[in-house]
């Protein structure tokens, strides 16, 4: 059954993957080997050079990833600097077995071939390379198989390939899709590494039957070009709606979408489950993507960097004004929802202790362990205003971790308290309770889609059509897509077309 829903989309993802890695490692080797050849010549510039790839390897892949959004011609989102980050990766290896493979040749042999009279470039090429291309080969296995693991990261700028599944499934405790990313994901890296090792073998091979490898190389040659051409063959798409990384924003970047291509001619770029709201944020900003669904305080307090307000029409009036005069954005009307903060704790507990709000487990903190997203520890409405308002003391620190993750350690008792999105799906289905906010402290977070202006101005279309959205989408309807994702496990676009069928949209 899950096959059958998802098997054209692994495919699909797989593909997106593969050609990742193909020209990301293409490109990787085309500038490392040259470049350890260079340093074989250049030994004063070995020790720099080395030690550059070799930090770039110890950055953490997601903060290359965020780091290249604001990077002109070869930053943004998408393929691109996905492309720009697995040659990064892909660097260190290919150099440096370049540069050991031709350092470790005996320099005797060296030495003999220029004594038959060798220039430079005949000695690396008739001698050098021959010798050290089992060690050069196996710099690109390496390689290859770190790429392959590092472009699932991609996914979180818009990239595509399996990490799609993974954050999805993340998103969702939802297992099966985490394996349907991460399964391919080896398959592929298992299946390069096996490929490049028969490679290796034959290419290295005293007397070996050059002629069958030619076939078998030119073969994966035109499937590689092939799937270049397929998945080119579709861009460039007109425009492209984004997502943050939680299913609640899958299904609202699905709802823009396809509500944008029933009521246009445009065709729409899917590019969900981006970082979190700074990575969306300057994704629109920089006209990376159209738009995406913001919430009105999280708008306010990060974007704006003002003190919570509780007044919804206030609050919306300075984030339209802000967004339309300063940022070059336009804010369209309110969804319908509201979305808030909200701290959760297990059934079981809420009973034990007989707390219905945070005012009331203020008592028992000191016995519990928490577990907070990344931007939840840091955002002015969040952790640190809400233990101060609250007095909220933890035995230790609040545990960082995804959105998804927190309700596994939640339910496996890993943590005791998380905080979440009052909307979630996952919240009934695994019988926890929501704490109420009893002093207010929260600001209101109405659901808002937010565009670029010059992409609204080159289609002005789109105003009215996502307007068209506004106040059509309740808490109930939400919070029941929400529990058809998570928890029934039905596709996105299915769930999201048979709501706008049912509001006549």
């Amino acid at each position: 059954m899950f096959l059958f829903q998802y098997g054209s989309e692994i495919i699909l993802h797989s593909g997106e993957h593969l050609i990742l890695v193909v020209i990301a490692m293409t490109i990787a080797i085309s500038i490392g080997l040259p470049v350890g050849i260079f340093i074989t010549r250049q030994p004063q510039l070995a020790a720099p050079i080395l030690g550059l790839a070799n930090t770039i390897q110890t950055i953490p892949s997601l903060a290359i990833f965020g780091f290249l959004i604001s990077v002109p011609f070869l930053g943004g989102i998408g393929k691109v600097p996905a492309i720009v980050a697995l040659t990064l990766y892909a660097l260190l290896p290919i150099i440096r077995n370049t540069y050991i493979g031709i350092n470790s040749i005996n320099p005797a042999i060296k030495e003999a071939g220029i004594g038959m009279g060798m220039t430079d470039q005949q000695l690396l090429l008739k001698v050098e390379i021959p010798l050290a291309l089992p060690v050069i080969l196996a710099g690109v296995r390496v390689a290859t198989v770190i790429s392959v693991g590092i472009a699932t990261i991609a996914a979180a700028i818009g990239g595509g390939g399996l990490g799609v599944f993974i954050f999805r499934g993340i998103s969702t405790v939802n297992n099966e899709l985490i394996l349907a990313g991460a399964i391919p994901a080896a398959l592929i890296a298992l299946s390069a590494d096996f490929g490049l090792g028969f490679l290796e073998k034959n290419l290295t091979k005293p007397t070996g039957n050059k002629s069958k490898l030619a076939i078998i190389l030119g073969i994966i040659t035109l499937i590689i070009a092939g799937l270049i051409a397929f998945n080119y063959q579709k861009a460039p798409e007109t425009i492209i709606i984004g997502s943050k990384n939680f299913t609640e924003q899958v299904i609202l970047g699905e709802l823009l979408a396809q509500h944008i291509e029933n009521h246009t001619k445009l065709k729409v770029d899917r590019r969900f489950n981006l970082g979190g709201t700074f990575i969306a944020h300057e994704a629109v900003k920089a006209g990376k993507i159209a738009g995406y669904v913001e919430y009105t305080g999280t708008s306010f307090t990060t974007i704006l960097k003002e003190k919570p307000l509780n007044n919804p029409d206030t609050v919306y009036k300075k984030v339209k004004e802000y967004y339309d005069q300063k940022l070059k954005l336009t804010v369209m009307k309110p969804l319908g929802f509201e979305n808030t903060f909200a701290l959760i704790i297990r059934g079981e507990d809420a009973k034990k202790w007989q707390v219905k709000t945070l005012s009331d487990i203020a008592k028992y903190t000191l016995q519990m362990d928490a577990g907070f997203g990344y931007e939840f520890i840091d955002r002015k409405d969040g952790y640190p205003g809400l233990a101060k308002t609250y007095n909220l003391k933890f035995a230790k620190s609040p545990q960082q971790m995804e959105l998804g993750l927190m309700y596994k350690a939640l339910v496996d008792k890993k943590v005791d308290i998380i905080a979440a999105n009052s909307t979630d799906g996952l919240i009934p289905f695994l019988k926890l309770v929501i704490l109420e906010d009893d002093k207010k402290y929260f600001p209101p977070y109405q659901a808002i889609p937010i565009f670029n202006q010059e992409i609204l101005q080159k289609y002005p279309e789109l105003t009215d059509t996502i307007n068209q959205l506004g106040g059509k989408v309740s808490t109930t309807a939400i919070q029941k897509m929400n529990y058809q994702v998570d928890n029934q496990s039905q596709p996105v676009g299915k769930v999201v077309s048979e709501w706008l069928k049912s509001q006549k949209l």
